[in-house]
Protein backbone atom coordinates (compact mmCIF):
# COMPACT_ATOMS: atom_id res chain seq x y z
CA UNK A 1 0.00 0.00 0.00
CA UNK A 2 1.10 3.41 -0.79
CA UNK A 3 0.71 6.61 0.91
CA UNK A 4 -1.42 7.59 -2.12
CA UNK A 5 -3.83 5.03 -0.70
CA UNK A 6 -3.73 6.07 2.18
CA UNK A 7 -4.22 10.19 1.94
CA UNK A 8 -5.62 10.09 -1.51
CA UNK A 9 -4.74 12.24 -4.33
CA UNK A 10 -3.79 16.11 -4.38
CA UNK A 11 -6.74 17.77 -5.34
CA UNK A 12 -9.19 20.23 -5.03
CA UNK A 13 -12.30 18.73 -3.66
CA UNK A 14 -14.86 17.58 -2.05
CA UNK A 15 -14.45 14.10 -3.03
CA UNK A 16 -12.07 11.71 -4.53
CA UNK A 17 -14.46 9.72 -6.67
CA UNK A 18 -16.52 12.51 -7.72
CA UNK A 19 -13.71 15.39 -8.48
CA UNK A 20 -10.48 14.40 -8.98
CA UNK A 21 -11.84 11.09 -11.09
CA UNK A 22 -13.94 13.13 -12.97
CA UNK A 23 -10.83 15.18 -13.84
CA UNK A 24 -8.84 12.68 -15.12
CA UNK A 25 -11.35 11.33 -16.85
CA UNK A 26 -12.44 14.50 -18.60
CA UNK A 27 -8.35 15.28 -18.76
CA UNK A 28 -8.09 11.14 -20.57
CA UNK A 29 -10.87 12.06 -22.84
CA UNK A 30 -9.53 15.22 -24.10
CA UNK A 31 -6.02 13.40 -25.09
CA UNK A 32 -8.08 10.54 -26.60
CA UNK A 33 -9.83 12.90 -28.78
CA UNK A 34 -6.15 13.94 -29.65
CA UNK A 35 -7.56 17.55 -30.12
CA UNK A 36 -9.01 20.83 -27.91
CA UNK A 37 -12.52 19.70 -27.73
CA UNK A 38 -15.11 22.60 -29.10
CA UNK A 39 -18.33 20.69 -27.82
CA UNK A 40 -18.82 17.80 -25.07
CA UNK A 41 -22.08 15.68 -24.34
CA UNK A 42 -21.70 14.60 -20.78
CA UNK A 43 -23.86 11.56 -19.77
CA UNK A 44 -23.87 10.99 -16.17
CA UNK A 45 -24.87 7.43 -14.74
CA UNK A 46 -25.72 5.85 -11.03
CA UNK A 47 -24.38 8.16 -7.93
CA UNK A 48 -22.69 10.66 -10.60
CA UNK A 49 -26.35 10.96 -12.09
CA UNK A 50 -27.39 11.56 -8.74
CA UNK A 51 -24.94 14.10 -7.05
CA UNK A 52 -22.92 15.64 -9.89
CA UNK A 53 -24.29 18.82 -9.24
CA UNK A 54 -23.40 19.05 -5.20
CA UNK A 55 -19.84 17.29 -5.50
CA UNK A 56 -18.61 19.06 -8.51
CA UNK A 57 -18.49 16.13 -11.25
CA UNK A 58 -19.99 18.35 -13.65
CA UNK A 59 -16.84 21.39 -13.12
CA UNK A 60 -14.75 18.39 -12.52
CA UNK A 61 -15.53 16.89 -16.27
CA UNK A 62 -15.13 20.53 -17.38
CA UNK A 63 -11.68 20.97 -15.95
CA UNK A 64 -10.38 17.80 -17.21
CA UNK A 65 -11.63 18.81 -21.01
CA UNK A 66 -10.06 21.95 -20.57
CA UNK A 67 -6.95 20.27 -19.61
CA UNK A 68 -6.60 20.87 -15.74
CA UNK A 69 -5.29 18.52 -13.32
CA UNK A 70 -7.37 17.51 -10.23
CA UNK A 71 -4.89 19.76 -7.76
CA UNK A 72 -6.05 23.18 -10.50
CA UNK A 73 -7.44 25.64 -8.24
CA UNK A 74 -9.22 27.33 -11.19
CA UNK A 75 -11.65 24.09 -11.30
CA UNK A 76 -14.54 25.61 -9.15
CA UNK A 77 -14.80 28.05 -12.20
CA UNK A 78 -14.06 25.68 -15.10
CA UNK A 79 -17.67 25.99 -16.27
CA UNK A 80 -17.13 29.78 -16.73
CA UNK A 81 -13.91 29.32 -18.43
CA UNK A 82 -15.08 26.83 -20.95
CA UNK A 83 -17.62 29.20 -21.97
CA UNK A 84 -15.18 31.56 -21.99
CA UNK A 85 -13.13 29.15 -23.94
CA UNK A 86 -15.88 28.36 -27.00
CA UNK A 87 -16.12 24.91 -25.06
CA UNK A 88 -19.73 23.91 -25.68
CA UNK A 89 -20.86 21.22 -22.57
CA UNK A 90 -24.41 19.76 -22.09
CA UNK A 91 -24.97 17.56 -19.49
CA UNK A 92 -27.90 14.56 -19.43
CA UNK A 93 -28.42 11.54 -16.96
CA UNK A 94 -28.42 7.88 -18.30
CA UNK A 95 -29.41 4.43 -17.56
CA UNK A 96 -26.78 1.82 -18.47
CA UNK A 97 -26.93 -1.43 -17.31
CA UNK A 98 -24.14 -3.20 -15.23
CA UNK A 99 -21.86 -0.18 -15.66
CA UNK A 100 -19.84 1.21 -12.71
CA UNK A 101 -21.98 3.38 -10.27
CA UNK A 102 -19.48 6.24 -11.28
CA UNK A 103 -19.78 6.05 -15.03
CA UNK A 104 -19.74 8.83 -17.07
CA UNK A 105 -20.32 8.55 -21.17
CA UNK A 106 -18.72 11.76 -22.86
CA UNK A 107 -19.26 11.99 -26.64
CA UNK A 108 -16.62 15.05 -27.76
CA UNK A 109 -16.00 16.62 -31.11
CA UNK A 110 -12.56 18.85 -31.89
CA UNK A 111 -11.46 21.92 -33.53
CA UNK A 112 -10.63 19.85 -36.27
CA UNK A 113 -13.41 18.07 -36.71
CA UNK A 114 -12.79 14.92 -34.64
CA UNK A 115 -15.38 13.01 -33.03
CA UNK A 116 -14.85 10.43 -30.34
CA UNK A 117 -17.20 8.88 -27.47
CA UNK A 118 -15.62 7.47 -24.09
CA UNK A 119 -17.29 5.67 -21.17
CA UNK A 120 -15.29 5.59 -18.06
CA UNK A 121 -15.76 5.21 -14.37
CA UNK A 122 -14.25 6.36 -11.18
CA UNK A 123 -13.47 3.59 -8.71
CA UNK A 124 -12.18 5.34 -6.14
CA UNK A 125 -9.32 7.12 -4.31
CA UNK A 126 -9.15 9.70 -8.20
CA UNK A 127 -8.44 6.63 -9.92
CA UNK A 128 -10.09 6.10 -13.12
CA UNK A 129 -10.75 3.40 -15.67
CA UNK A 130 -12.04 4.27 -19.48
CA UNK A 131 -14.12 1.12 -20.22
CA UNK A 132 -15.14 2.10 -23.96
CA UNK A 133 -13.59 3.70 -26.59
CA UNK A 134 -16.60 4.32 -29.28
CA UNK A 135 -18.27 1.46 -28.16
CA UNK A 136 -15.33 -0.91 -28.24
CA UNK A 137 -13.85 -2.14 -24.60
CA UNK A 138 -11.02 -1.59 -23.65
CA UNK A 139 -10.67 -1.48 -20.04
CA UNK A 140 -7.70 0.27 -18.84
CA UNK A 141 -6.41 3.03 -16.36
CA UNK A 142 -3.35 4.15 -18.40
CA UNK A 143 -1.14 4.20 -14.95
CA UNK A 144 1.42 2.94 -16.96
CA UNK A 145 2.87 4.27 -20.22
CA UNK A 146 -0.05 3.16 -22.47
CA UNK A 147 -0.13 2.59 -26.16
CA UNK A 148 -3.75 2.88 -27.65
CA UNK A 149 -3.44 1.29 -31.49
CA UNK A 150 -6.47 1.85 -33.79
CA UNK A 151 -6.48 -0.14 -36.81
CA UNK A 152 -8.15 -2.55 -39.45
CA UNK A 153 -9.02 -5.79 -38.66
CA UNK A 154 -6.63 -8.03 -40.24
CA UNK A 155 -3.61 -10.43 -39.76
CA UNK A 156 -0.27 -8.78 -38.97
CA UNK A 157 -0.98 -5.53 -36.62
CA UNK A 158 -0.39 -6.84 -33.53
CA UNK A 159 3.42 -8.81 -34.58
CA UNK A 160 4.27 -5.44 -36.41
CA UNK A 161 3.65 -3.31 -33.19
CA UNK A 162 5.04 -6.18 -30.47
CA UNK A 163 8.24 -6.62 -32.63
CA UNK A 164 8.90 -2.91 -32.37
CA UNK A 165 8.52 -2.65 -28.94
CA UNK A 166 10.99 -5.38 -28.70
CA UNK A 167 13.45 -4.48 -31.16
CA UNK A 168 13.50 -1.50 -28.99
CA UNK A 169 13.89 -3.17 -25.45
CA UNK A 170 10.22 -2.08 -23.80
CA UNK A 171 8.60 -4.73 -22.12
CA UNK A 172 4.98 -5.08 -22.07
CA UNK A 173 3.27 -5.32 -19.05
CA UNK A 174 -0.33 -5.99 -20.25
CA UNK A 175 -1.84 -6.13 -23.71
CA UNK A 176 -5.48 -6.35 -24.26
CA UNK A 177 -7.10 -6.46 -27.89
CA UNK A 178 -10.74 -5.81 -29.00
CA UNK A 179 -12.76 -5.32 -32.08
CA UNK A 180 -15.74 -4.63 -33.36
CA UNK A 181 -16.24 -7.35 -35.46
CA UNK A 182 -14.33 -9.71 -37.95
CA UNK A 183 -12.54 -8.24 -40.15
CA UNK A 184 -14.45 -4.39 -38.86
CA UNK A 185 -11.99 -2.06 -36.53
CA UNK A 186 -9.88 -2.89 -34.12
CA UNK A 187 -8.37 -1.42 -30.92
CA UNK A 188 -4.93 -2.55 -28.97
CA UNK A 189 -3.98 -1.41 -25.66
CA UNK A 190 -0.60 -1.86 -24.49
CA UNK A 191 0.75 -1.02 -21.10
CA UNK A 192 4.45 -1.06 -20.98
CA UNK A 193 7.36 -0.71 -18.56
CA UNK A 194 9.34 1.91 -20.34
CA UNK A 195 8.53 4.91 -21.40
CA UNK A 196 8.42 4.64 -25.40
CA UNK A 197 9.94 7.46 -27.40
CA UNK A 198 7.96 9.70 -29.97
CA UNK A 199 10.34 7.89 -32.70
CA UNK A 200 8.75 4.70 -32.15
CA UNK A 201 5.45 5.57 -31.59
CA UNK A 202 5.69 7.71 -34.79
CA UNK A 203 6.49 4.43 -36.69
CA UNK A 204 3.63 2.78 -35.23
CA UNK A 205 1.32 5.51 -36.85
CA UNK A 206 3.02 5.24 -40.22
CA UNK A 207 2.44 1.02 -40.50
CA UNK A 208 -0.13 0.04 -43.42
CA UNK A 209 -3.98 -0.31 -41.87
CA UNK A 210 -3.01 1.69 -38.52
CA UNK A 211 -5.64 4.51 -37.97
CA UNK A 212 -4.81 6.32 -34.61
CA UNK A 213 -2.24 5.65 -32.61
CA UNK A 214 -2.34 7.63 -28.83
CA UNK A 215 0.59 7.32 -26.60
CA UNK A 216 -0.32 8.52 -22.49
CA UNK A 217 2.35 8.68 -20.02
CA UNK A 218 1.69 10.03 -16.75
CA UNK A 219 -1.40 12.30 -18.21
CA UNK A 220 0.48 13.97 -21.19
CA UNK A 221 0.67 12.67 -24.75
CA UNK A 222 2.77 12.65 -27.59
CA UNK A 223 1.57 14.61 -30.63
CA UNK A 224 1.10 12.42 -33.65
Amino acid sequence: MSIFDILGPVMVGPSSSHTAGAVRIGLMARLLLKERPVYADIGFCGSFAATYRGHGTDRAIAAGLLGMQPDDTRIPTSLLIAQEQGLKIFFSKLDLQDAHPNTVVLTLLGTEGKRIVVQASSIGGGRIMINKIDGIDVNFNAEMPTLIVHNSDQPGHVAHVTTLLYKNRINIATMQLYRNERGGYAVMVLEVDQSIPSLIVNKIQKLDGVIKVTYINGGTEDVI
